[in-house]
């Protein structure tokens, strides 16, 4: 091992003014690295919002009942409350986790060589809205878990989840301006399957807030419209009619993408959509008929995130943006110049 170097006044005057551009100056990643850090913000997304889910169906919403410390004497959870004040407060602290994560992704982002601004923009993207969500997380607890707030809640993390997986598509791309791989035509129908899978997820967070899982063992108020509650029945039905539309029109965009030859990624990824639909509308419906077991909803959770990943996969897939290669200047015959 070399000697290590030493670190001057100066050099630590750098880091405070700007840490990361210090860091980029002494460390280059490679573009593995790069998609390596983006996708662990998306997995670490996806994680948070299923434990948060868990937290929710263990009854634990409410297991530390203050916000930002667990209790009002305590910052953590304490042995009197429990295992649903681990629960929560286990939860709280992934935020910590998705934080290291999506620092980690900003850090390599604006490290890679050339810097890539926008993967650097969607980094503190993420991070904005993590740190919102946050916010929002603690608003919950303190209002009792109202269900328009939960909802609101799980729909800032599907945005945060739509950052991290273009981040992480970005990485696999260039910077030159996008090409589009398939008709106009084509992209109006992915740009209608997208629109009605954020509406299949918005109804779900419906389906959710008037649903039996309140998230604490006290009596949390439902969604309700007036002094009536919602027909969660009926709003059920209405998630499940727009599953089924959003089923078919993934196959729709399949059969006309092999009708039209297009390229192997929107067809693949269109395959992958269709496949993840079938699965989570299997579980939909068993968790339907066997009266919501808390396992197969954390399962349809985790599916509702792989949905809008792929969804998102799918729109992202129809079109290219190549590496930009900066124009190199003509080369010299030397053998037409004069002898000085």
């Amino acid at each position: 091992m070399g000697p290590v170097p030493k670190v001057t006044r100066a050099d630590a005057a750098q880091f405070v003014r700007n840490p990361l551009a210090f860091i980029a100056e002494r460390w280059t990643p490679t573009e593995r690295t790069v998609r390596r850090a983006a996708l662990s913000s998306l997995v670490m997304t996806v994680v948070i919002v299923v434990t948060g889910g868990a937290v929710r169906l263990t009854g634990s919403g409410l297991g530390c009942p203050t916000w930002p410390k667990c209790t009002d004497e305590s910052l953590t959870a304490t042995s009197e409350m429990g295992f649903h004040g681990v629960v929560e407060f286990g939860n709280r602290m992934l935020t910590y986790v998705l934080c290291a994560a999506v620092g980690w992704a900003i850090i390599a982002a604006r490290a890679q060589k050339p810097w890539r601004r926008s993967l650097t923009r969607y980094g503190w993207a993420q991070f904005w809205l993590v740190m919102g969500n946050a916010v929002l997380g603690g608003i919950v607890v303190l209002v009792g878990l109202n269900p328009y707030t939960v909802a609101a809640h799980f729909l800032l993390s599907t945005a945060l989840i739509a950052v991290a997986t273009a981040m992480w598509q970005r990485t696999r791309e260039g910077d030159a301006q996008p090409r589009p791989l398939v008709g106009k035509a084509v992209a109006q129908l992915v740009w209608v399957l997208t629109s009605v899978t954020v509406l299949l997820i918005a109804v779900g967070t419906v389906v959710t807030g008037a649903g039996p899982h309140a998230g604490d063992s006290s009596d949390v108020p439902r969604m309700n419209v007036g002094a009536v509650g919602l027909d969660w029945e009926g709003v059920t039905k209405l998630h499940a009619v727009l599953a089924w539309v959003v089923v078919t029109l993934a196959f729709a965009l399949w059969f006309v993408l092999k009708a039209v030859d297009a390229p192997r990624g929107p067809l693949a990824r269109t395959r992958d959509l269709f496949l993840i639909l079938l699965a989570q509308g299997v579980v939909g419906y068993v968790q339907y008929f066997t009266d919501l077991p808390e396992v197969l909803v954390a399962t349809h959770m985790l599916g509702s995130c792989l949905v809008w990943i792929g969804t998102l996969r799918v729109l992202l897939s129809l079109r290219e943006r190549p590496t930009a290669t900066a124009e190199l200047p003509t080369q010299v015959d030397d053998s037409r110049l004069s002898p000085v």
